[in-house]
């Protein structure tokens, strides 16, 4: 069979495409196999898997009335696990991963009447390791404990430069999980959750530790 000139390039043209597209593809999956076995910088990986996770119609909701003065009540100071504010039936502490029923996704309790903050950190069930109910509202010991000052919210080089993340990310890396949908604090609630890649912006500067001046050389 002879074939003209203009089909002989059709065919060898089809060659290539179908080559580079099967190129492609091994390289995809093989780099998506390897991105998935790296371990990203503060655990990166937990962020994306959460943001594809995620529906968009939750990330951007604000229905929740949480804020800055009651995120802090519950912690003994800034960066501590915050206490379990309610009671858990004893019934339903026997097995630690049903505190993830409610805080693994969030949602809204109509019991509480209130919607739900979603753990950073769903992988770690010890929930009564770092979390614990109070047992007492009377001090068993008198003390002058005075905890340290929170973060002090935005603190940008520039005026129009995206803000520093204020704290340390360990146990933290899932920024959606606390700054987006109706049960994150309203103070620190995202007006762009769609992209995702909340680090390609915002870079970890805790308030503690001194800025580093930067000297341009011309």
């Amino acid at each position: 069979m002879k074939f003209s000139e203009k089909d002989f390039n059709k065919k060898i043209t089809s060659t290539v495409c179908c080559f580079w597209g099967i190129l492609v593809i091994t390289c995809s999956v093989a780099y998506s196999e390897s991105a998935d076995s790296l371990d990203f910088d503060h655990q990166g990986q937990k962020l994306f898997r959460s943001y594809e996770a995620t529906p968009e119609i939750y990330m951007a909701a604000d229905s929740g009335d949480r804020n800055l003065a009651t995120f802090y009540s519950l912690r003994q100071y800034s960066g501590s696990p915050p206490r379990i504010p309610h009671e858990v039936d004893l019934t339903f502490s026997g097995n630690e991963t049903d505190c993830l029923a409610c805080h693994a996704k969030g949602g809204y309790s109509h019991e509480f009447g209130k919607f739900i903050p979603v753990t950073p950190h769903p992988e770690n069930m010890l929930c009564y390791q770092c979390h614990a109910q109070v047992q007492t509202e009377k001090l068993f010991v008198e003390t002058d404990w005075q905890s340290i000052a929170p973060p002090r919210l935005g603190r940008s080089f520039l005026s129009s430069s995206p803000p520093p993340i204020p704290h340390h990310l360990q146990l933290r890396e899932n920024c959606i999980a606390c700054h987006t949908g109706p049960g994150a604090v309203v103070e620190i609630r995202v007006e762009h959750s769609a992209r995702g890649n909340c680090r390609q912006c915002h870079v970890e500067a805790v308030q503690s530790e001194p800025f580093k001046e930067f000297d341009r050389k011309l």
